[in-house]
């Protein structure tokens, strides 16, 4: 079928386009034609149904809706609402991650590492007897800062959070408290006829960044490293050609990968391999997906046995499930989009959910008692084998095996890539220093459908970067849609400037470096804060710029709130919901720079987008001294 006469959306993944146009399934490609007529005002941010006098409308002839509020006070309420909404997500993710530790401490359960842990106790100032007690007390200092009343400052920020930008932080008022309290505030603040101040609001937005990001995204990747094992750098296969028919498929969605340790172990064992094989199976496969596929790559070297590799991000679940080689999906949280759902019934696939926030309608639901994991385990396992008896013989399968790379670098954290330094950031330091490298990008957060089309933004604006030498770390599902055009595997190099080519093919490295889900934003956070301490300056000096181009839900929000909190700029290629305010719009474009240091850039072009933030690095690089590079341009 010719994509150009289809009505559908355009990916950078072109061969994952043409599969879609093959299939009658309706899919977001599609909606996203149907879709394309926008609000104007919540596209501006100026629609307000918080009462019954609205919903109402900001307009030039109608400045102030009908209790007196102006575009100001509405867009400051909309938006800090949605990052309370954001932060909440991450702090849900947090909580269960801690709790889940806490319970391998009291069973005294796996602990895949020990090193991790006792990093992690380090830091937190935590000693114990044994390895179990200190997987209890450090879970324990976790939930306790947790749910302190906002009035009470959260006590680790001090012990992970980076010394100058935690005493920026106190000096502009904005340490957060027990950060379920900032949410809960948060949403308090932003309701009818309370606050009005749009900047006191967007402060208030900066607060939820800081718990959001040292908690929900860093605490949560150093939890997970001492339930699931260290990240391993490594070379894995990408796209719909990990999937094996021969195998009961179970696809993976969601950001909580320790609510499903307990199962994959139990995959492994010779007795359920036996019973995959009764019903004609090889074996039992996880198949990863959104952000958890990309933290079971991230982890993979662990799990060879029963990992197949990482299909696609968000946007190309659909599609995952529409080759029929699916049995089952396993859902524990967002990302996990509702169309699927008519997929999985066409197709008889099995869903089932392990988190309630993401219970699905056509999705049965099992409470995740942690008393209980056998139980729960045998349950899925029986599932998933009624599942392909039931629907194999009736489904017919249609995996496009030319999709994705067979070797792209995954694993990659902020602990092994130092050791892959030598142990030291200096090697990067110098190339910096000397201009081999001019700076570092971060590409992060979600894949949308709107932004040129699905990760057409993400994967130009990487191509520009790279060929400026300016080297690009990616978190979130950018990175299942940079890793499935290439931009990871052998031969990425070759798009690159001529000084990191050369770098890359003496490294063996890609000019991308695969760092995982978009919680590893916060392991990026501290490859940041470790360079900056190397430096010995603050983190808005570096020579570092951060891009969500595709950002999509609550969530990239709260994680840009965070970015904007460590003072960095934040480019998006399309503006959150705040145009209609212009004091919104200036506090958070230029305003932020003379109070965290940090400020938005917004931008759809991915080249000029390039040549902006290519501007940023060598204007840092100039006031830091360090030779001069020339622009691309």
């Amino acid at each position: 079928m010719d994509c150009n006469s289809c009505k559908m959306c355009k990916s950078a993944d072109e061969r994952l386009e043409s599969f879609v146009a093959s299939k009658e399934f309706d899919t977001a490609f599609h909606r996203t034609e149907t879709q394309k007529q926008k609000c104007g005002f919540g596209l501006q941010g100026v629609c307000c149904r918080l009462c019954s006098n609205g919903p109402c409308r900001i307009t030039p002839k109608s400045p102030k809706g009908i209790c007196g509020a102006d575009a100001d006070t509405i867009v400051g309420r909309n938006f800090l609402r949605a990052v309370a909404s954001g932060s909440a997500c991450y702090i849900h993710v947090v909580e269960n991650t801690a709790l889940n530790l806490k319970h391998v401490g009291e069973t005294k359960g796996i602990i895949k590492s020990e090193k991790a842990l006792n990093h992690l106790a380090e830091k937190l100032g935590i000693e114990a007897n044994d390895k179990y007690e200190k997987c209890i007390k450090v879970a324990d200092a976790v939930l306790n800062d947790l749910y302190k009343p906002r009035f009470t400052k959260m006590e680790l920020v001090e012990k992970i959070g980076y010394g100058p930008r935690v005493e920026k932080w106190k000096e502009l008022g904005i340490m957060p408290g027990g950060a379920k309290s900032e949410v809960f505030d948060g949403v308090v603040k932003s309701s009818t006829n309370l606050n009005s101040d749009p900047v006191d609001m967007l402060m208030s937005c900066l607060s939820l960044g800081i718990s959001t990001g040292l908690y929900g995204l860093t605490l949560t990747n150093l939890i997970n490293d001492i339930m699931l094992g260290d990240p391993v750098i490594r070379m894995a296969p990408v796209g719909f050609r990990v999937i094996d028919e021969d195998y009961i498929n179970i696809m993976i969605t969601g950001h909580q990968h320790s609510t499903f340790t307990s199962f994959q172990e139990k995959l492994k064992e010779p007795e359920v391999v036996k019973l995959a094989k009764s019903v004609g199976a090889k074996g039992f496969r996880l198949v990863g997906c959104t952000c958890v596929g990309q933290d079971l790559q991230l982890r993979g070297e662990h799990y060879q046995e029963i990992f197949a590799g990482h299909a696609g991000n968000n946007f190309t679940s659909e599609a995952v499930l529409s080759t029929g080689a699916i049995d089952m999906v396993v859902s524990e949280f967002n990302c996990t989009i509702p169309g699927l759902e008519p997929i999985a019934d066409e197709l008889k696939v099995k869903m089932i959910c392990l988190d309630d926030v993401a219970k699905k309608k056509n999705a049965e639901y099992i409470y995740l008692d942690r008393n209980k994991y056998d139980e729960i385990d045998r349950k899925l396992i029986n599932e998933a084998l009624e599942s392909y008896k039931n629907r194999r013989s009736e489904v017919k399968i249609d995996i496009p095996k030319d999709h994705g790379f067979e070797q792209s670098l995954t694993g990659v954290s902020e602990k092994n890539l130092k050791e892959f330094l030598g142990d030291s950031w200096k090697p990067l330091v110098d190339l910096i220093a000397n201009g081999t490298i001019k700076g570092v990008a971060a590409i992060v957060g979600c894949s949308n459908m709107t932004a040129g089309g699905h990760d057409m933004n993400t994967v130009e604006l990487t191509k520009e970067l790279i060929k400026r030498d300016i080297i690009v770390l990616s978190a979130g599902c950018s990175t299942g849609g940079l890793e499935n055009v290439g931009l990871m595997s052998p031969g990425a190099e070759e798009l690159a400037g001529e000084n990191l080519k050369a770098v890359c093919k003496q490294l063996n490295i890609p000019p991308v470096l695969n760092f995982g889900p978009c919680l590893a934003i916060g392991r990026l956070e501290i490859v940041a804060t470790e360079l900056a301490a190397y430096l010995g300056i603050d983190l808005p000096q570096l020579p570092l710029v951060l891009s969500a181009p595709q950002w999509l839900e609550e969530q990239a929000l709260a994680d840009g709130a965070f970015g904007l909190a460590l003072g960095l700029p934040l480019h998006l290629a399309l503006p959150p919901f705040i145009t209609g305010s212009k004091l919104v719009t200036e506090v958070l474009t230029e305003g932020l720079k003379d109070i965290t240091g940090g400020h938005v850039i917004v931008n759809p072009d991915p080249k000029s987008t390039a040549d902006q933030l290519e501007e940023i690095i060598i204007d840092r690089r100039v006031k830091l001294g360090l030779k001069d590079v020339e622009s691309y341009a």
